[in-house]
């Protein structure tokens, strides 16, 4: 079960081809630093993009909430749109077309089908903006849905330039030119950040962390806000043509289905989209529950301390940066290895490249999991600056919830690649059922029993379930498909003594957050940049022991992964 936070950039997926990396943990280790400082870019620039975001609608409130949702739905089209048609179809075809022998021809093809299609598509979701936000909300005013239904009307068409971004990525990619589909997001971010920065500066900052002045929301200020969300997307995608164009690659307007390989796209395809697609539903519902709890305290006067989908967003944003670092960054590294390795059936290569994926991985979330708990609301500060007092209040909870999820989803990910190795898109759906289903469950179980005032954070454990539900079902096939073995004595021991490390290293960072003073530390002035330095020094200081002391007691107890994952890191600091 996986998410894209509303203030996300655009989804990236995985190369189609790349070069192989090298084998065993040193390799594994140095591969992932590489990709993890070229993701650390552009996270960092969507950080600072998201901070002027917050600061021109705020975290929390109706304004807030209506411009989440509008910035979401090209995310959520998006995403089943790339697992079907796209990364699971199109995809894999650009890369044969430069095996066959009509190169040109059926790439000409292909872009074109998939253009005009994509345009298409783009066109009538943008021209339904208005019934579609009233898909994704609940108990919102008829004077908050039609801002949020402008909103979409200028944030839908990011669809048409996400998927121009992936096409011509994709072939850049397979040509062998992996470095401009990598740096285009940074892009995006320079492009929001300012024009957000321009919004501020023109219309001021969102009063107390939130504007719910619905009616103040004239005609220019709706353009550059949403409009600059869009061109961002616009230029990150369009950027791409350049080093197309610059490499000799030269694309025709050719219509037409036939010698484009399409047929051979197969049952994965139509299994993978149907699993994209009963995620998005149950995203669709928790969507529904997080607009309603907003509605709810806007209605009730509580809206300062209640959180919404926005505050939600904020809380995924900040939740999904350690596996996006890591975690996608090992997972990549190990793909190319695991895809052959299952290809030339040595069963064995695969379950100890995933067995070493998943300790490594291991060794990070656990102690991500634990740093987050324990220091949800400076790491939140720090982060979303712009966020009021009563904001970081309000989305820390949902983080602390959601980090409760972190552990399996770095496994959970790595598992798909191999059952992707393996062709198997069937069994990726039906787990996808039952974690959708927990999902639902949990959510419901959410609003039936707790004040609406809890139901995001009910999502955010909700969301958390759906991931250990999901891990323990892919461990489950996994097994049966690797043979009845699948290292677990290895991977369990790891877990227990990272957790212990982790418990104890959590322990003494608490101890020197409440010394320090906890909560009473930060700063409240109503400048956001001391709120971002209070919350940076109480992190800084709190994490290094924390780290410290991480470290010292895997060393202690002989956690090997440690190096695996520190190494290529330490050599580098080192020279």
């Amino acid at each position: 079960m996986t998410q894209q936070a509303a203030t996300s950039q655009a989804p990236v997926p995985a190369p189609a081809s790349g070069p192989a990396p090298a084998s065993g943990g040193t390799a594994l280790g140095r591969s992932s630093v590489v990709m993890a400082a070229g993701t650390a870019v552009s996270r960092l620039g969507g950080l600072v993009r998201n901070v002027l975001l917050v600061a021109a609608v705020g975290g929390v409130g109706a304004v807030a909430d209506s411009f989440d949702v509008a910035n979401k739905l090209p995310n959520v089209m998006f995403a089943i749109l790339a697992g079907g048609a796209l990364n699971a179809v199109l995809v894999p075809q650009i890369v044969k077309a430069y095996r066959a022998e009509n190169t040109q021809e059926r790439l000409d093809k292909l872009l074109t089908l998939s253009g005009v299609g994509i345009l298409a598509l783009t066109a009538v979701l943008t021209a339904s903006s208005s019934l579609i936000v009233i898909g994704y909300t609940e108990g919102w005013s008829a004077e908050q849905r039609t801002l949020a239904t402008v909103f979409a009307f200028w944030c839908i068409p990011q669809l048409f330039f996400y998927g121009l971004y992936t096409l011509l990525g994709q072939v850049l990619n397979a040509r062998g030119q992996f470095g401009p589909y990598m740096w285009a997001p940074v892009l995006n971010n320079v492009v929001s950040i300012i024009g957000f920065g321009v919004f501020v500066i023109a219309f001021g900052q969102a009063p107390g962390g939130r504007l719910d002045d619905l009616g103040a929301w004239d005609t220019p200020r709706t353009i550059l806000l949403a409009g600059t969300a869009t061109l961002g997307i616009a230029v990150q995608a369009l950027v791409l043509i350049v080093p197309l164009w610059r490499s000799g690659f030269r694309w025709r307007f050719r219509l037409g289905v036939r010698g484009i390989g399409l047929r051979s796209a197969g049952s994965v395809a139509g299994w993978t989209f149907a699993a994209v697609l009963l995620e998005q539903l149950g995203v669709l519902y928790l969507t529904r529950v997080t607009t309603r709890a907003g509605a709810l305290a806007t209605a009730a006067g509580t809206v300062d301390a209640t959180a919404g989908n926005m505050a939600y967003s904020q809380a995924l944003l900040i939740y999904l940066l350690p596996h996006s670092l890591v975690t996608v960054s090992i997972a990549t590294a190990l793909f190319t290895g695991l895809s052959k390795a299952a290809a030339a059936g040595e069963t064995e290569r695969v379950r100890d490249d995933l067995s070493l994926g998943v300790r490594t991985v291991g060794v990070f979330t656990v102690f991500a999991t634990v740093a987050m708990v324990v220091l949800a609301t400076p790491v939140t500060a720090l982060l979303v600056p712009t966020l009021s007092e009563a904001g970081v209040r309000a989305v820390s909870p949902v983080l602390v919830a959601l980090s409760l999820g972190l552990v399996p989803l770095g496994a959970m990910a790595l598992m798909k690649w191999v059952y992707y190795a393996y062709e198997d898109g069937r069994s990726i759906f039906w787990i996808t059922v039952a974690s959708t289903v927990a999902l639902v469950a949990g959510l419901f179980a959410g609003v039936q029993w707790l004040p609406s005032t809890q139901w995001v954070v009910a999502a955010g454990g909700a969301y958390a379930l759906a991931n250990w539900v999901t891990v323990l079902l892919r461990t489950n096939g996994l097994r049966t498909k690797l043979g009845g073995r699948l290292d677990a004595g290895r991977i369990l021991r790891l877990h227990l003594r990272a957790g212990l490390a982790a418990f104890v290293a959590g322990g003494a960072a608490w101890g020197v957050y409440r010394l320090v003073g906890g909560d009473d530390a930060l700063v409240w002035d109503g400048s956001w940049i001391l709120t971002m330095l209070s919350g940076l020094w109480i992190t800084a200081v709190c994490g290094l022991v924390m780290l410290g002391v991480y470290v010292l007691l895997l060393k202690v107890l002989r956690v090997r992964e440690l190096d695996t994952l520190a190494g290529p890191l330490l050599r580098k600091l080192r020279r």
